[in-house]
């Protein structure tokens, strides 16, 4: 492991990524006060705990400051039961499984005209050619949001990311006006506005999209707020693609550092959904969440005190040894594969399907195209800035 860790030049940070890692507990807490949770069975009951495990911890964080909620107004992701039950029973009969699947032929058709644009290029850079935009494309053609408004959603979504990288959830000042804390939580002002408008319009002139069906979902005559259907779209652009994007980079990554792999699925695309799921669990995309505790409980034996931050080491917690025989293996046959990368609970995300669909056909098209595909020993992968995400900003690969 330790050798992936220095050929990708990973972060520190990601320490589960190397061989002398073991935790000497599987929930540990800080000198800042800071819980740590490392073990897999540990992460779970703290997502199946959502009565002592808050989700928003925005709230936690800012308290008497008043920007938690303003931050997560409407945001599925910091919302707790009962206003998360509620709010995921409408938001899921607008987004559901079988809608994703339908999506098939347009990301199949997506993912090739991007491949199309890139053909006339020496290599591929698979994040800028293909895997950041096709999720994008997906999503805001979904949405209906107008194509050729998709350069300023990189703009903003670059904002976000770059904010998370120099935004310490540990140590942020509560007291202090901050655009990058904000930014952070995907808080950006041009892009709130932006999506506030085109919910305005789907008011007025209802449309076959995603949009409308948020507008005008209901249960029990209760419809989503104007503020919920902007945040949950923003989650959707924002957490959604990058998801995706993480995913397929990361299943290159290891199809790339393991050949025999590669070579299976180029004879077998069917082998793709046990490649995906060992990817997101050997190389956990969202590598670190976050609660706050609000109630004294205990965890593994640990005492957790109300009103702390509780850090959940996802990608640690699926290399846990009480959980995966040889953990530190890639074996896309493993099975059960019981990984945390999309959550647990009633946060398991809710754009699992489309993330896992939009990643079996996009890398099922790359090595169908490209029969020599690698990565380029010249030009090295880069990382997200984030703790938090494990998931490349760039990725060159070589395709003659």
């Amino acid at each position: 492991m330790t050798e992936l860790a220095d050929r990708w030049g990973l972060d520190p940070v990601f320490f589960w990524m190397r061989d002398d890692w073991r935790p000497d507990a599987p929930v540990e807490i800080d000198d800042n006060g800071v819980v740590h949770v490392y073990g897999h069975a540990e992460c779970a009951e703290v997502y199946s705990d959502p009565k002592s495990y808050s989700s928003n911890v925005e709230a936690l964080l800012f308290g008497d400051a008043g920007h938690g909620e303003a931050l997560t107004e409407g945001a599925l992701s910091a919302a707790d039961p009962p206003k998360h039950t509620k709010m995921r029973k409408i938001v899921s009969r607008a987004f559901t499984p079988r809608m994703a699947a339908g999506l098939a032929p347009q990301i199949t058709k997506v993912t090739h005209e991007l491949l199309d644009a890139a053909a006339d290029k020496e290599g591929l850079e698979l994040v800028g050619d293909l895997a950041y935009p096709m999720p994008v494309i997906v999503i805001a053609d979904l949405l209906g949001i107008p194509r050729s408004d998709h350069t300023l959603f990189k703009q903003w979504v670059d904002q976000i990311v770059v904010a998370e990288g120099e935004v310490s959830i540990e140590s942020v000042d509560v007291h202090r006006e901050d655009a990058n804390v904000a930014a952070a939580v995907g808080q950006v002002p041009e892009l709130i506005e932006y999506l506030r408008g085109h919910v305005a319009e789907r008011r007025r002139r209802p449309q076959d999209d995603l949009l409308t069906k948020l507008v005008e979902a209901e249960i029990d005559g209760e419809r989503l707020s104007e503020a919920a259907v902007v945040i949950f779209a923003r989650e959707l652009l924002v957490a959604g693609h990058l998801t995706t994007s993480a995913t397929v980079g990361n299943l290159v990554l290891c199809l790339d550092a393991f050949p025999e792999q590669m070579a299976r699925m180029r004879a077998n695309p069917d082998l793709a959904p046990g490649m995906i799921e060992e990817t997101l669990r050997f190389l956990t995309p969202l590598a670190g969440a976050a609660r706050a505790s609000v109630a004294d409980v205990e965890l593994a034996g640990v005492k957790v005190p109300e009103g702390r931050l509780v850090r959940l080491w996802l990608g640690a917690a699926n290399r846990d040894e009480r959980q995966f025989t040889n953990p530190h293996v890639f074996d896309p046959d493993r099975d059960p594969n019981p990984h945390l990368g999309f959550g647990r609970g009633i946060h398991f995300c809710i754009g699992a399907p489309l993330a896992r669909l939009e990643s079996r056909i996009g890398v099922n098209i790359l090595l169908n195209r490209y029969p020599q595909l690698r990565t380029d020993p010249d030009n090295p992968v880069e990382f997200r800035p984030s703790e938090d995400v494990l998931g490349v900003t760039k990725l060159p690969l070589l395709t003659s």
